[in-house]
């Protein structure tokens, strides 16, 4: 009787979680995905950088990147050929690139933000900092066992490449797992998925993220090799000059 009665209350719980879960609307449920996203105070980790074309020939590179609210850092550690390569995101929307080979900062204009950054699938403004909230209106287009999956509209102030996303976002610890990215003429255009995420003390962290070029046919790999959050950054390592350094 008492195996009986703790597998009835079990199931109660499962239920009622499962329920609360589905009452969650598409605006809760992107505003808990941006708590997630931006949780940790600051962080820095090392990554692997992987580039593949549609022969399959891989480029391999190596990147620090470090972040502190909304300020982001990230430099190229190799090769010797890319080393130094550097890209700071500021808050205000502004964006500052670094060459080696020129020995200057420029600023990146708005106009050109939606191009790729350093042969890689990912744009200057996705390597920014993203609030999801503040830059789409999103629709809960379904519930599964695992996953929210949420269509977002780009709000019409927002000057994107893309009009549209759909993610799918784990319904246990709310992280994105896989995103569609489509054109405004309503053509998938990029995938970006999210593997091997774990908890890392308090924070969720993929382990590996692989964004595909449909039109180009290529894939841009980033793999985790070390993290550490909330180590006390200084602001002073976000900084135009710094990027020389």
């Amino acid at each position: 009787m008492k195996k009986t009665a703790a597998i009835i209350i079990i199931l109660i719980l499962t239920i009622s979680f499962s329920a609360a879960a589905e009452e969650l609307t598409a605006r809760e449920i992107l505003g808990k995905i941006d708590s997630v996203i931006n949780a940790p105070k600051d962080r820095e980790l090392k990554a692997k950088l992987i580039l593949i074309d549609r022969q399959g020939n891989k480029k391999e590179r190596e990147i620090v990147m470090i972040q502190k609210g909304e300020k982001r850092m990230i430099k190229f550690l190799s090769p010797a050929s890319q080393r130094g390569i550097a890209f700071l995101n500021l808050p205000g929307n502004r964006i500052y690139l670094y060459l080696p080979a020129f020995r200057r900062v420029r600023r990146i204009a708005s106009d050109i933000k939606n191009r790729k950054f350093a042969g890689t699938d990912f744009t200057y403004e996705d390597l920014g900092n993203l609030n999801y909230a503040d830059e789409y209106d999103p629709v809960l287009e379904e519930t599964t066992g695992e996953y929210f999956v949420l269509e977002l509209k780009k709000k019409e102030e927002q000057k994107k490449e893309y009009s549209r996303l759909k993610i799918w976002v784990r319904r246990d610890n709310f992280y994105i797992k896989r995103a569609e990215y489509y054109d405004k003429n309503n053509r998938l255009r990029k995938t970006v998925e999210w593997k091997r995420i774990k908890k890392i003390g308090n924070y969720w962290v993929a382990g590996e993220i692989e964004a595909h070029d449909l039109k180009n046919d290529h894939r841009t790999k980033i793999i985790l090799s070390e993290v550490k959050f909330d180590t006390g950054l200084k602001d002073a390592l976000f900084t135009a000059r710094y990027l020389k350094r």
